[in-house]
C-alpha cells in the first residue's frame, strides 16, 4: 500500500459515504401567484409545512394555523401552506385557490403552488419530510413541523389541529431549539 497508513485505506470508504444531510432550505416550490418559493428564505426559522385543501372537511383548520403563524412568526416561526390535490379536494387553479383563502381565511403565511405530496409524482420535498417525519400524507393537512436547525421534523396528522396543546408545545420547543417533544 505505500505511504498510505493502513488505517487510512479503510476509512476512506467511511469518510465518502457520510454524505451531509440535507437541510428543508434546500428545496424550493413553485409560489401559488407565481415563481418560486424558496424555502431557503426561511433558514433558520422553525417551520409548520401543511399540505392543504379548500374541499375538505379540515379546511377550517385554515383559521387556526393562520393564528398559529401570526402568534409566533415574530419568533422566527412560519407555516407554508402547501395546496394538493392528491386527495382530490382542491381546486386545480392557482387563482381560485389564493381568492378562497384570501376571502374565507384571510390567509397571510406564504402558499407553495398545486403540489403533488404523495404518489409517484411526489414533490422531492416530501419525499425529504416523509422520509424524516414518518411517512407520506394520508389526508389533507398533514403537518410537518420542521426545527430551526432545518434537519428535525416531526409530523403531525390530520386530526391534529393546529392550536391543540401537543402541536403547541412541538412548535414552543422548536423555537426554543429543544427537542421536538
Amino acid at each position: 500500500m505505500g505511504d498510505v497508513p493502513r488505517r487510512a485505506v479503510l476509512a476512506a470508504p467511511l469518510l465518502m459515504a457520510a454524505a451531509p444531510v440535507p437541510e428543508v432550505s434546500e428545496y424550493t416550490l413553485s409560489a401559488l401567484e407565481g415563481g418560486t418559493l424558496s424555502l431557503a428564505d426561511f433558514r433558520g426559522r422553525a417551520l409548520l409545512i401543511v399540505n392543504t385543501a379548500s374541499f375538505c372537511g379540515y379546511t377550517p383548520q385554515y383559521a387556526a394555523l393562520q393564528r398559529l403563524h401570526d402568534r409566533f412568526s415574530a419568533e422566527g416561526f412560519a407555516v407554508i401552506g402547501v395546496p394538493s390535490n392528491d386527495f382530490r379536494q382542491e381546486s386545480t387553479d392557482a387563482a381560485r385557490i389564493r381568492e378562497f383563502c384570501d376571502t374565507m381565511y384571510g390567509i397571510t403565511f406564504p402558499m407553495a403552488g398545486l403540489t403533488q405530496v404523495r404518489g409517484p409524482q411526489t414533490h422531492p420535498l416530501f419525499i425529504w419530510l416523509a422520509e424524516r417525519g414518518g411517512g407520506a400524507p394520508r389526508w389533507n393537512f398533514h403537518k410537518y413541523l420542521v426545527a430551526r436547525d432545518g434537519r428535525t421534523v416531526r409530523a403531525f396528522p390530520t386530526a391534529t389541529e393546529p392550536e391543540s396543546p401537543t402541536l403547541l408545545r412541538a412548535v414552543q420547543a422548536a423555537l426554543a431549539g429543544r427537542p421536538l417533544v
